[in-house]
């Protein structure tokens, strides 16, 4: 399901982007690119993703180390009605809590780190999303970095400066859009510990089964992610009212030819 975490971390980036103060389209690209590559850090509590083979031995060990204390955590929160499980995959860095805490201490780091800070979060975040998306991104990502820097404002480093307090919202939007399409399937997602549900402190959330889908399957590949396709286009700034206006140009006549129409 990597494929599809980041591409609805960059359509949440997108449409999250206005509305805590983003302008331009080149910081609007920033942060999205940010959100669909967080969009995947979660499921480093899993040895087999993507995320936990980035870096080779360093993102293991790091994997490692988050599994055991997820594991710690659970048996130390859950209650007698929670399930008979380890608690390391889909459980501490699958919560709201987890989101918050990474978004809140990358505020800090790219506050005080400055534009460097920035760059780092979002070299890392495009490399979680290649890792994901196969090696066919590497080439747009240069061809983006190098559009990026020849279009941006003179004051680059300025530009980046001003987005480093919102990248942290970035990297907490991209966990909890994780959390949110594991909850869509079969398995759900505790995303909301530790609120009691049903008398679970971890209790899997998601919509009925029937309206659940099997991850890497028909519904997920065929439509789920072509949906996504074509939404993380659209939400590109300019791009709909570009689509829009190409529309209304082909479909509508022109003022002279309406003129004349008895």
């Amino acid at each position: 399901m990597g494929r599809t975490h980041a591409l609805t971390g960059w359509c949440a980036g997108l449409a999250l982007a206005p509305a805590v103060g983003v302008g331009s389209v080149h910081q609007a690209v920033v942060f999205a690119a940010t959100t669909a590559g967080f969009a995947l850090l979660p499921d480093l509590d899993h040895p087999g993703a993507s995320a936990s083979r980035l870096l080779g031995w360093l993102t293991g060990a790091l994997s490692w180390l988050l599994r055991r204390v997820s594991a710690a955590f659970y048996a130390l929160t859950k209650g007698p009605r929670d399930e008979k499980v380890t608690g390391q995959h889909r459980h501490l860095s699958h919560t709201v809590l987890f989101a918050a805490g990474l978004g809140a201490l990358t505020s800090w780091g790219t506050a005080a780190g400055g534009p460097w800070a920035v760059v780092g979060v979002v070299v890392f975040g495009l490399m979680l999303a290649e890792g994901a998306l196969g090696d066919w991104l590497l080439p747009v990502s240069g061809a983006a970095v190098a559009w990026w820097f020849f279009t941006a404002p003179p004051d680059r480093a300025g530009e980046l400066a001003s987005i480093s307090g919102w990248l942290g919202i970035a990297v907490a939007a991209g966990c909890l859009t994780h959390c949110l399409g594991d909850a869509l399937t079969e398995s759900g997602c505790p995303f909301l510990f530790p609120i009691p549900i049903a008398g679970e402190t971890w209790y899997e959330l998601g919509p009925p089964k029937a309206l659940r889908f099997k991850t890497g399957k028909k519904v997920e590949k065929r439509l789920v992610f072509p949906v996504f396709v074509v939404l993380g286009v659209l939400l590109v700034p300019g791009v709909w009212d570009w689509s829009v206006s190409t529309v209304e140009r082909l479909f509508t006549p022109p003022a002279s030819q309406q003129a004349t129409t008895p």
